[in-house]
């Protein structure tokens, strides 16, 4: 199932690389967010490959929810997909957005698969197994190197979110007295965790299940976690408890090992 993970997101990256190029049009959905062509068409070629692989197996995708098509999870496997995170980062032509495609099982993602097409590189994991790919202009993967997060180090490395930000994210980085704090966009601030490259990740802004499931699945499997602020492991699928609004994170906290 990775390696249809891995197909499915580099297609789709490809995609997504053809609109960027070109120059996107952006209209705004319900909730204010910004939304592509690339958005569409990546969630449709990764809807096509998992409906091919894995048809028994429900998908929870971004742009399917948004327009009111989302399947019964209740009590089974599924996989969450975010064809463009990091979109704010698209439109204004910066590089660090990803596709995002996870396997929730009992809760907890066990696969996952990220791709920052305009960087070249992505990263796997699942099995307790983490990789990071790189992958050429004809987006064909031309390496491939297992990572591990790091020993949490004092004071600590942190990423943090260029986009969402928040007052209670600042409080938190004050009172862990950080050494160094670096603002990424997308689910790439997972993936520095898991590469151990960085040691801490706070959000304190609302996330979507399926912006974070493949990051976090990244991270889980390279030996770091991501827990809520009680220290509770972060679970998917969640429906109703956090608002109106169905699979919404709470604030969490991702850490390397």
């Amino acid at each position: 199932m990775l390696d249809t993970f891995e197909k499915a997101a580099l297609l789709a990256g490809q995609t997504i690389m053809d609109v960027y190029r070109a120059g996107p049009n952006t209209s705004y959905k319900a909730d204010h967010s910004p939304v592509t062509e690339a958005d569409e068409r990546a969630e449709a070629i990764i809807l096509a490959e998992l409906e091919r692989h894995c048809p028994e197996i429900p998908v929870v995708a971004e742009e399917s929810v948004a327009a009111g098509r989302i399947p019964d999870i209740s009590g089974r496997s599924f996989i969450l997909v975010d064809p463009l995170d990091g979109t704010k980062e698209f439109v204004n032509r910066r590089d660090d957005f990803t596709v995002n495609i996870a396997l929730i099982e009992d809760g907890f993602p066990v696969l996952g698969a990220v791709y920052a097409p305009a960087l070249s590189v992505a990263y796997l994991g699942g099995s307790g197994e983490a990789s990071k790919l790189v992958i050429d202009g004809h987006f064909q993967v031309t390496s491939r190197q297992t990572i591990a997060a790091r020993p949490a180090r004092t004071p600590p490395v942190v990423v943090a979110s260029r986009s969402h930000n928040s007052a209670e994210t600042e409080d938190f980085l004050q009172k862990s007295g950080v050494c160094d704090i670096q603002c990424i966009g997308s689910s790439l601030k997972f993936c520095l965790l898991a590469e151990g490259i960085a040691d801490l990740y706070p959000r304190f802004s609302r996330t979507m299940e399926w912006d974070t499931a493949a990051g976090d699945a990244v991270l889980r499997a390279a030996g770091g976690l991501t827990t809520d602020i009680h220290g509770v492991p972060l679970r998917y699928g969640k429906i109703g408890p956090y608002g109106a609004i169905d699979f919404v994170n709470p604030d969490f906290i991702s850490r390397g090992r």
